[in-house]
Protein backbone atom coordinates (compact mmCIF):
# COMPACT_ATOMS: atom_id res chain seq x y z
CA UNK A 1 0.00 0.00 0.00
CA UNK A 2 1.36 3.72 -0.64
CA UNK A 3 -0.44 7.00 -0.10
CA UNK A 4 -1.91 6.97 -3.44
CA UNK A 5 -3.89 3.49 -3.07
CA UNK A 6 -4.91 3.92 0.15
CA UNK A 7 -6.46 7.42 -1.20
CA UNK A 8 -8.25 5.75 -4.14
CA UNK A 9 -9.52 2.52 -1.94
CA UNK A 10 -10.81 4.92 0.37
CA UNK A 11 -12.74 6.89 -2.36
CA UNK A 12 -14.15 3.73 -4.25
CA UNK A 13 -15.29 2.26 -0.42
CA UNK A 14 -17.14 5.35 0.47
CA UNK A 15 -14.89 5.78 3.97
CA UNK A 16 -15.57 9.54 5.56
CA UNK A 17 -13.07 9.37 8.53
CA UNK A 18 -9.92 7.46 9.22
CA UNK A 19 -8.87 6.49 12.47
CA UNK A 20 -4.90 6.83 13.14
CA UNK A 21 -4.23 5.14 16.52
CA UNK A 22 -0.52 4.30 18.41
CA UNK A 23 0.03 2.33 20.98
CA UNK A 24 0.65 4.04 24.47
CA UNK A 25 3.12 2.36 27.32
CA UNK A 26 -0.31 0.46 28.73
CA UNK A 27 -0.36 -1.50 25.36
CA UNK A 28 -4.25 0.27 24.68
CA UNK A 29 -4.43 2.34 21.59
CA UNK A 30 -4.92 5.56 21.12
CA UNK A 31 -6.67 7.47 18.55
CA UNK A 32 -7.62 10.69 16.41
CA UNK A 33 -10.23 10.15 14.04
CA UNK A 34 -9.16 11.98 10.50
CA UNK A 35 -11.38 13.43 7.69
CA UNK A 36 -11.09 13.02 4.28
CA UNK A 37 -9.42 16.60 3.87
CA UNK A 38 -7.13 16.14 6.03
CA UNK A 39 -6.19 12.85 4.86
CA UNK A 40 -3.25 13.08 1.96
CA UNK A 41 -1.65 15.31 4.64
CA UNK A 42 -1.79 13.21 7.61
CA UNK A 43 -0.50 10.22 5.65
CA UNK A 44 2.39 12.28 4.30
CA UNK A 45 3.39 13.94 7.15
CA UNK A 46 1.10 12.30 10.07
CA UNK A 47 -0.78 13.85 12.94
CA UNK A 48 -0.27 15.49 15.92
CA UNK A 49 -0.66 13.90 19.48
CA UNK A 50 -0.54 15.62 22.94
CA UNK A 51 2.81 14.55 24.43
CA UNK A 52 1.18 13.76 27.91
CA UNK A 53 -0.29 10.96 26.22
CA UNK A 54 2.85 8.86 26.38
CA UNK A 55 2.91 9.71 30.45
CA UNK A 56 0.54 8.74 31.44
CA UNK A 57 -0.41 6.31 34.37
CA UNK A 58 -3.47 3.47 33.65
CA UNK A 59 -6.43 6.03 35.24
CA UNK A 60 -4.56 9.02 32.73
CA UNK A 61 -2.98 11.21 35.32
CA UNK A 62 0.45 12.42 33.47
CA UNK A 63 2.80 10.66 35.54
CA UNK A 64 5.82 13.34 35.19
CA UNK A 65 5.67 17.13 35.96
CA UNK A 66 5.72 18.82 32.30
CA UNK A 67 4.90 22.24 33.26
CA UNK A 68 7.68 22.84 35.98
CA UNK A 69 10.85 23.91 34.61
CA UNK A 70 13.12 20.77 36.05
CA UNK A 71 10.12 18.39 35.33
CA UNK A 72 11.91 15.96 32.88
CA UNK A 73 15.24 16.67 33.48
CA UNK A 74 16.00 13.39 34.93
CA UNK A 75 15.48 11.77 32.16
CA UNK A 76 16.61 14.05 28.96
CA UNK A 77 15.09 11.76 26.57
CA UNK A 78 11.81 13.40 27.37
CA UNK A 79 13.14 16.83 27.00
CA UNK A 80 10.76 17.42 23.92
CA UNK A 81 7.71 16.27 26.33
CA UNK A 82 8.02 20.05 28.43
CA UNK A 83 4.76 21.97 28.73
CA UNK A 84 2.82 18.67 27.14
CA UNK A 85 3.66 19.92 23.50
CA UNK A 86 2.73 17.62 20.88
CA UNK A 87 4.41 14.64 18.98
CA UNK A 88 3.98 13.15 15.32
CA UNK A 89 2.22 10.21 14.95
CA UNK A 90 3.08 8.61 11.15
CA UNK A 91 1.06 6.06 9.81
CA UNK A 92 1.99 2.76 8.78
CA UNK A 93 0.26 3.06 5.20
CA UNK A 94 0.48 -1.05 5.41
CA UNK A 95 -1.48 -1.18 8.52
CA UNK A 96 -4.40 -0.34 6.74
CA UNK A 97 -8.04 -1.64 7.37
CA UNK A 98 -11.88 -0.73 7.12
CA UNK A 99 -13.73 -1.14 10.43
CA UNK A 100 -15.84 -3.96 10.15
CA UNK A 101 -18.54 -2.00 12.69
CA UNK A 102 -18.21 1.48 12.66
CA UNK A 103 -19.79 2.81 9.59
CA UNK A 104 -17.94 4.52 6.28
CA UNK A 105 -14.61 4.04 8.98
CA UNK A 106 -10.98 3.04 7.74
CA UNK A 107 -8.03 2.53 10.43
CA UNK A 108 -3.88 2.83 10.57
CA UNK A 109 -1.68 2.33 13.05
CA UNK A 110 0.78 4.55 13.42
CA UNK A 111 4.24 5.11 14.99
CA UNK A 112 5.76 8.13 17.45
CA UNK A 113 8.17 10.31 15.99
CA UNK A 114 9.61 13.55 17.42
CA UNK A 115 10.57 17.22 16.57
CA UNK A 116 13.17 16.06 14.68
CA UNK A 117 11.48 13.17 12.38
CA UNK A 118 12.81 10.34 14.24
CA UNK A 119 11.31 7.90 16.10
CA UNK A 120 10.71 8.31 19.54
CA UNK A 121 13.05 6.40 22.30
CA UNK A 122 9.91 5.64 24.17
CA UNK A 123 7.82 4.03 20.93
CA UNK A 124 6.78 0.69 22.34
CA UNK A 125 6.74 -0.78 18.68
CA UNK A 126 10.18 0.93 17.56
CA UNK A 127 11.82 -0.60 20.88
CA UNK A 128 10.62 -3.68 19.83
CA UNK A 129 11.81 -3.30 16.12
CA UNK A 130 15.12 -2.36 18.03
CA UNK A 131 15.33 -5.44 19.70
CA UNK A 132 14.77 -7.26 16.26
CA UNK A 133 17.45 -5.49 15.02
CA UNK A 134 19.72 -6.73 17.91
CA UNK A 135 18.67 -10.19 17.06
CA UNK A 136 19.02 -10.22 13.19
CA UNK A 137 22.56 -9.39 14.18
CA UNK A 138 22.74 -12.06 15.65
CA UNK A 139 21.93 -13.84 12.55
CA UNK A 140 18.05 -14.52 14.53
CA UNK A 141 14.13 -14.15 13.02
CA UNK A 142 11.66 -14.67 16.21
CA UNK A 143 8.16 -16.29 15.98
CA UNK A 144 5.58 -16.25 18.20
CA UNK A 145 1.94 -17.93 19.13
CA UNK A 146 -0.47 -16.35 20.96
CA UNK A 147 -2.99 -17.82 23.49
CA UNK A 148 -4.85 -15.02 24.97
CA UNK A 149 -6.92 -15.58 27.98
CA UNK A 150 -9.92 -12.88 28.12
CA UNK A 151 -13.15 -12.72 30.41
CA UNK A 152 -16.76 -10.93 28.59
CA UNK A 153 -19.56 -10.18 30.25
CA UNK A 154 -23.27 -8.85 29.37
CA UNK A 155 -23.87 -5.15 29.69
CA UNK A 156 -27.16 -5.49 32.35
CA UNK A 157 -27.20 -2.06 33.27
CA UNK A 158 -25.46 0.56 31.73
CA UNK A 159 -26.14 3.33 34.00
CA UNK A 160 -23.23 3.49 36.54
CA UNK A 161 -20.68 3.99 33.64
CA UNK A 162 -23.23 6.48 31.63
CA UNK A 163 -25.27 8.57 34.03
CA UNK A 164 -23.40 11.79 34.52
CA UNK A 165 -24.48 12.00 38.36
CA UNK A 166 -21.86 9.02 38.59
CA UNK A 167 -19.28 10.33 36.32
CA UNK A 168 -15.49 10.02 38.45
CA UNK A 169 -11.79 10.00 37.24
CA UNK A 170 -11.97 7.14 36.89
CA UNK A 171 -15.98 5.99 36.73
CA UNK A 172 -17.44 2.88 37.69
CA UNK A 173 -18.18 -0.21 35.26
CA UNK A 174 -21.77 -1.38 33.92
CA UNK A 175 -23.65 -3.74 36.00
CA UNK A 176 -22.85 -7.24 34.21
CA UNK A 177 -23.85 -10.66 34.06
CA UNK A 178 -21.76 -13.55 33.00
CA UNK A 179 -22.24 -15.20 29.72
CA UNK A 180 -21.69 -18.96 31.04
CA UNK A 181 -20.87 -20.61 34.37
CA UNK A 182 -17.44 -21.62 34.70
CA UNK A 183 -15.95 -24.78 35.91
CA UNK A 184 -16.42 -27.05 33.10
CA UNK A 185 -13.31 -26.84 30.99
CA UNK A 186 -14.10 -26.50 27.18
CA UNK A 187 -17.38 -27.36 27.51
CA UNK A 188 -19.75 -27.69 24.49
CA UNK A 189 -22.88 -26.39 26.31
CA UNK A 190 -21.50 -23.54 28.14
CA UNK A 191 -19.74 -22.40 24.17
CA UNK A 192 -23.07 -22.55 23.05
CA UNK A 193 -24.25 -20.66 25.91
CA UNK A 194 -21.34 -18.17 24.90
CA UNK A 195 -21.90 -18.15 21.17
CA UNK A 196 -23.23 -14.77 20.24
CA UNK A 197 -20.51 -12.95 21.67
CA UNK A 198 -18.10 -15.37 20.53
CA UNK A 199 -18.99 -15.18 16.66
CA UNK A 200 -18.90 -11.31 17.23
CA UNK A 201 -15.25 -11.97 17.84
CA UNK A 202 -14.71 -14.27 14.95
CA UNK A 203 -16.51 -12.08 12.76
CA UNK A 204 -14.72 -8.93 13.66
CA UNK A 205 -11.11 -10.91 13.47
CA UNK A 206 -12.12 -12.29 10.04
CA UNK A 207 -12.97 -9.19 8.50
CA UNK A 208 -9.41 -7.12 10.04
CA UNK A 209 -7.54 -10.11 8.66
CA UNK A 210 -6.35 -11.39 11.84
CA UNK A 211 -5.06 -15.05 12.25
CA UNK A 212 -7.46 -15.98 14.85
CA UNK A 213 -7.39 -20.19 15.32
CA UNK A 214 -9.75 -20.68 17.69
CA UNK A 215 -11.97 -19.65 20.32
CA UNK A 216 -12.39 -21.59 23.37
CA UNK A 217 -14.54 -21.85 27.07
CA UNK A 218 -12.15 -21.50 29.65
CA UNK A 219 -12.25 -22.73 33.47
CA UNK A 220 -13.21 -19.64 34.84
CA UNK A 221 -16.82 -18.16 34.99
CA UNK A 222 -17.58 -16.43 31.99
CA UNK A 223 -14.07 -16.58 30.84
CA UNK A 224 -13.03 -17.43 27.12
CA UNK A 225 -9.52 -18.05 25.22
CA UNK A 226 -7.85 -16.76 21.55
CA UNK A 227 -5.46 -18.58 19.93
CA UNK A 228 -3.41 -17.29 17.02
CA UNK A 229 -1.72 -18.56 14.03
CA UNK A 230 2.18 -18.05 14.89
CA UNK A 231 3.52 -14.84 13.31
CA UNK A 232 6.84 -12.99 13.01
CA UNK A 233 7.22 -11.51 16.81
CA UNK A 234 6.30 -7.77 15.19
CA UNK A 235 3.26 -9.24 13.21
CA UNK A 236 1.95 -11.23 16.40
CA UNK A 237 2.05 -7.73 18.68
CA UNK A 238 0.33 -5.97 16.32
CA UNK A 239 -2.00 -8.49 16.73
CA UNK A 240 -2.43 -8.38 19.92
CA UNK A 241 -2.93 -4.36 20.43
CA UNK A 242 -5.28 -4.58 17.60
CA UNK A 243 -7.15 -7.73 18.72
CA UNK A 244 -7.49 -6.48 22.44
CA UNK A 245 -8.71 -3.06 21.31
CA UNK A 246 -11.51 -4.98 18.23
CA UNK A 247 -12.92 -6.81 20.54
CA UNK A 248 -14.21 -4.76 23.02
CA UNK A 249 -15.22 -2.40 20.17
CA UNK A 250 -17.06 -4.97 19.14
CA UNK A 251 -18.53 -6.76 21.62
CA UNK A 252 -19.59 -2.94 23.52
CA UNK A 253 -21.64 -1.55 20.91
CA UNK A 254 -23.65 -6.17 21.14
CA UNK A 255 -24.01 -4.69 24.66
CA UNK A 256 -21.21 -6.77 26.29
CA UNK A 257 -18.21 -5.58 28.37
CA UNK A 258 -14.90 -7.79 27.15
CA UNK A 259 -12.27 -7.27 29.39
CA UNK A 260 -8.03 -8.48 29.39
CA UNK A 261 -7.44 -7.54 33.21
CA UNK A 262 -5.74 -10.96 34.95
CA UNK A 263 -8.50 -10.97 37.91
CA UNK A 264 -11.54 -9.31 37.37
CA UNK A 265 -13.29 -7.83 40.67
CA UNK A 266 -15.83 -10.54 41.56
CA UNK A 267 -15.66 -13.63 44.60
CA UNK A 268 -15.04 -16.68 42.57
CA UNK A 269 -12.89 -15.83 39.43
CA UNK A 270 -10.12 -17.20 37.42
CA UNK A 271 -6.85 -15.23 36.57
CA UNK A 272 -6.43 -14.91 33.15
CA UNK A 273 -3.24 -15.63 31.51
CA UNK A 274 -1.17 -14.80 28.47
CA UNK A 275 0.83 -17.53 27.03
CA UNK A 276 3.43 -16.52 24.90
CA UNK A 277 4.67 -19.19 22.51
CA UNK A 278 8.26 -18.20 21.04
CA UNK A 279 11.08 -19.95 18.99
CA UNK A 280 14.06 -18.47 16.53
CA UNK A 281 14.59 -18.89 12.70
CA UNK A 282 17.99 -19.25 11.46
CA UNK A 283 18.32 -16.43 8.97
CA UNK A 284 20.62 -18.22 6.68
CA UNK A 285 18.97 -21.65 6.68
CA UNK A 286 15.26 -21.00 7.49
CA UNK A 287 15.24 -23.67 10.03
CA UNK A 288 14.11 -23.38 13.49
CA UNK A 289 17.06 -22.80 15.67
CA UNK A 290 15.49 -24.74 19.09
CA UNK A 291 15.21 -28.08 17.12
CA UNK A 292 17.64 -30.13 17.52
CA UNK A 293 19.31 -31.13 14.22
CA UNK A 294 20.72 -34.56 15.77
CA UNK A 295 20.01 -36.40 19.05
CA UNK A 296 21.32 -35.21 22.19
CA UNK A 297 21.77 -38.59 24.95
CA UNK A 298 20.82 -36.74 28.42
CA UNK A 299 18.58 -37.42 31.15
CA UNK A 300 14.84 -36.41 30.28
CA UNK A 301 14.91 -33.89 32.41
CA UNK A 302 17.51 -31.63 31.30
CA UNK A 303 17.33 -29.35 28.54
CA UNK A 304 19.08 -31.11 25.59
CA UNK A 305 16.73 -33.80 25.99
CA UNK A 306 14.62 -31.52 23.68
CA UNK A 307 16.19 -28.35 22.68
CA UNK A 308 19.50 -27.29 20.85
CA UNK A 309 22.17 -25.30 22.25
CA UNK A 310 21.14 -22.14 21.07
CA UNK A 311 17.79 -23.18 22.85
CA UNK A 312 19.08 -24.19 25.70
CA UNK A 313 21.20 -20.62 25.64
CA UNK A 314 18.00 -18.88 25.38
CA UNK A 315 16.14 -20.58 27.76
CA UNK A 316 18.51 -19.96 30.33
CA UNK A 317 18.45 -16.39 29.85
CA UNK A 318 14.42 -16.16 30.24
CA UNK A 319 15.21 -17.90 33.50
CA UNK A 320 18.11 -15.86 34.98
CA UNK A 321 15.73 -12.59 33.68
CA UNK A 322 12.33 -13.74 34.96
CA UNK A 323 12.08 -11.50 37.85
CA UNK A 324 13.19 -8.57 35.69
CA UNK A 325 10.93 -9.62 32.83
CA UNK A 326 7.98 -9.91 35.05
CA UNK A 327 7.17 -6.18 35.48
CA UNK A 328 6.66 -5.75 31.72
CA UNK A 329 4.73 -8.89 31.67
CA UNK A 330 2.16 -8.44 34.36
CA UNK A 331 2.43 -4.35 34.40
CA UNK A 332 -0.60 -4.13 36.81
CA UNK A 333 -1.29 -4.49 40.51
CA UNK A 334 -3.83 -7.09 40.01
CA UNK A 335 -1.49 -9.46 38.15
CA UNK A 336 -0.18 -10.84 40.73
CA UNK A 337 -3.06 -12.37 42.91
CA UNK A 338 -2.52 -14.95 39.93
CA UNK A 339 0.94 -16.36 41.04
CA UNK A 340 -0.76 -18.97 44.24
CA UNK A 341 0.02 -22.46 44.00
CA UNK A 342 -3.02 -25.04 42.02
CA UNK A 343 -3.98 -21.73 40.03
CA UNK A 344 -2.29 -22.87 36.51
CA UNK A 345 -0.22 -20.23 36.85
CA UNK A 346 3.75 -20.22 37.84
CA UNK A 347 5.38 -19.49 40.89
CA UNK A 348 8.41 -19.75 40.54
CA UNK A 349 11.50 -19.36 37.41
CA UNK A 350 11.29 -22.95 36.62
CA UNK A 351 10.71 -24.95 33.35
CA UNK A 352 9.48 -27.64 32.50
CA UNK A 353 8.90 -30.77 29.30
CA UNK A 354 5.17 -29.96 28.07
CA UNK A 355 4.27 -28.97 32.08
CA UNK A 356 1.75 -26.66 32.52
CA UNK A 357 3.07 -25.68 35.70
CA UNK A 358 6.10 -24.50 35.02
CA UNK A 359 7.19 -21.01 33.66
CA UNK A 360 8.41 -22.04 31.09
CA UNK A 361 6.86 -24.97 29.03
CA UNK A 362 9.16 -26.37 26.41
CA UNK A 363 7.55 -28.19 23.50
CA UNK A 364 10.46 -30.48 21.23
CA UNK A 365 8.30 -31.12 18.06
CA UNK A 366 10.79 -31.03 15.25
CA UNK A 367 10.04 -27.96 12.86
CA UNK A 368 7.58 -26.63 15.72
CA UNK A 369 9.92 -26.94 18.97
CA UNK A 370 9.48 -23.45 20.82
CA UNK A 371 9.20 -22.23 24.57
CA UNK A 372 5.79 -21.31 25.57
CA UNK A 373 6.45 -18.58 28.34
CA UNK A 374 3.35 -19.06 31.08
CA UNK A 375 4.15 -15.81 32.84
CA UNK A 376 2.23 -12.99 31.40
CA UNK A 377 -0.82 -11.29 31.49
CA UNK A 378 -3.16 -10.30 28.77
CA UNK A 379 -2.40 -6.72 30.00
CA UNK A 380 0.66 -6.36 29.17
CA UNK A 381 2.21 -3.82 26.33
CA UNK A 382 3.15 -6.82 24.09
CA UNK A 383 5.90 -4.72 22.25
CA UNK A 384 7.52 -4.07 25.65
CA UNK A 385 7.27 -8.18 27.14
CA UNK A 386 8.18 -9.57 23.50
CA UNK A 387 10.91 -6.96 23.19
CA UNK A 388 12.09 -8.36 27.25
CA UNK A 389 12.29 -11.80 25.63
CA UNK A 390 14.67 -11.02 23.00
CA UNK A 391 17.12 -9.33 25.47
CA UNK A 392 17.07 -12.11 27.96
CA UNK A 393 17.54 -14.97 25.26
CA UNK A 394 19.88 -12.74 23.69
CA UNK A 395 22.05 -12.79 27.39
CA UNK A 396 21.36 -16.19 27.54
CA UNK A 397 22.84 -16.77 23.91
CA UNK A 398 25.83 -14.45 24.04
CA UNK A 399 26.82 -15.77 27.92
CA UNK A 400 26.46 -19.43 27.03
CA UNK A 401 24.28 -19.37 30.03
CA UNK A 402 22.68 -23.13 31.00
CA UNK A 403 19.62 -24.00 32.73
CA UNK A 404 19.39 -26.22 35.52
CA UNK A 405 17.58 -29.30 35.67
CA UNK A 406 13.21 -29.55 34.32
CA UNK A 407 10.97 -28.14 37.38
CA UNK A 408 13.85 -27.09 39.67
CA UNK A 409 12.65 -27.16 43.39
CA UNK A 410 15.43 -24.24 44.13
CA UNK A 411 14.05 -22.16 41.31
CA UNK A 412 13.77 -18.77 42.72
CA UNK A 413 10.09 -17.42 43.28
CA UNK A 414 8.53 -15.08 41.17
CA UNK A 415 8.09 -11.23 42.31
CA UNK A 416 5.24 -11.01 44.79
CA UNK A 417 4.08 -7.88 43.43
CA UNK A 418 4.75 -4.93 41.16
CA UNK A 419 7.23 -3.18 43.07
CA UNK A 420 9.44 -5.94 44.05
CA UNK A 421 8.99 -6.60 39.95
CA UNK A 422 9.73 -3.06 39.15
CA UNK A 423 12.78 -3.17 41.82
CA UNK A 424 14.25 -5.98 39.36
CA UNK A 425 13.92 -4.74 36.29
CA UNK A 426 15.94 -1.76 37.37
CA UNK A 427 18.11 -3.47 39.04
CA UNK A 428 18.48 -6.30 36.03
CA UNK A 429 21.85 -4.97 33.31
CA UNK A 430 21.15 -7.15 30.56
CA UNK A 431 17.39 -5.60 30.36
CA UNK A 432 18.71 -2.60 31.28
CA UNK A 433 21.33 -2.39 28.29
CA UNK A 434 18.64 -3.48 25.74
CA UNK A 435 16.26 -1.54 26.52
CA UNK A 436 18.31 1.85 27.68
CA UNK A 437 18.52 3.04 31.67
CA UNK A 438 15.79 5.56 30.52
CA UNK A 439 13.21 3.96 28.51
CA UNK A 440 12.59 1.37 31.90
CA UNK A 441 13.18 4.77 34.14
CA UNK A 442 10.45 6.04 32.66
CA UNK A 443 8.20 2.76 32.81
CA UNK A 444 9.08 2.62 36.25
CA UNK A 445 7.96 6.33 37.12
CA UNK A 446 4.39 5.65 35.09
CA UNK A 447 3.67 2.49 37.13
CA UNK A 448 5.56 3.64 40.53
CA UNK A 449 2.29 6.51 40.68
CA UNK A 450 -0.22 3.72 40.11
CA UNK A 451 0.95 2.08 42.91
CA UNK A 452 1.25 4.99 45.09
CA UNK A 453 -2.44 5.96 44.25
CA UNK A 454 -3.35 2.06 45.12
CA UNK A 455 -1.63 2.33 48.19
CA UNK A 456 -4.02 5.74 49.23
CA UNK A 457 -7.00 4.36 48.11
CA UNK A 458 -9.41 3.31 50.92
CA UNK A 459 -11.27 1.27 49.24
CA UNK A 460 -8.74 -0.96 47.59
CA UNK A 461 -11.21 -3.59 45.80
CA UNK A 462 -13.19 0.02 44.31
CA UNK A 463 -9.78 1.21 43.26
CA UNK A 464 -9.37 -1.55 41.21
CA UNK A 465 -13.29 -2.15 39.56
CA UNK A 466 -12.72 1.91 38.52
CA UNK A 467 -9.15 1.41 37.43
CA UNK A 468 -8.94 -1.97 35.60
CA UNK A 469 -12.36 -3.12 35.44
CA UNK A 470 -13.85 -0.59 33.85
CA UNK A 471 -11.50 0.42 31.18
CA UNK A 472 -9.14 -2.71 30.79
Amino acid sequence: MNADQILRLVAESGIEQVRIAWCDVHGELRAKSILLRALPAALSDGIGMVGTQALKDTSDRTAFKVFEPDGLAHLPMLAEFAQASNFTVKPNLESYKQLPWAANTAWLQGQMLGADSQPLAIDSRGILQKALDRLKQQGYGLRCGLEIEFHIYKIENARPQTDPELAAWPGLPPAVSMIHPGYRLLSERWLDRADEPLQIVRRTCAALGLPLTSLEVEFGPSQVEAVFEVQDALAAADSMVLFRSVACQALQRAGYHATFMCRPPFPNIMSSGWHLHQSLVDLKTGSNAFAQSNPVRAEPVEAPSVLSATGQHWLAGLLVHAQAICALANPTLDAYERFRPNALAPTRANWGIDSRSAMLRVISADSATRIENRIGSPLANPYLYIASQIHAGLDGITSRLQPPKADDANAAALPANLSEALASLQADEALSQGFGDQVLAWFAQIKSQEISRHDAAVDKGDWIRREYFSRL
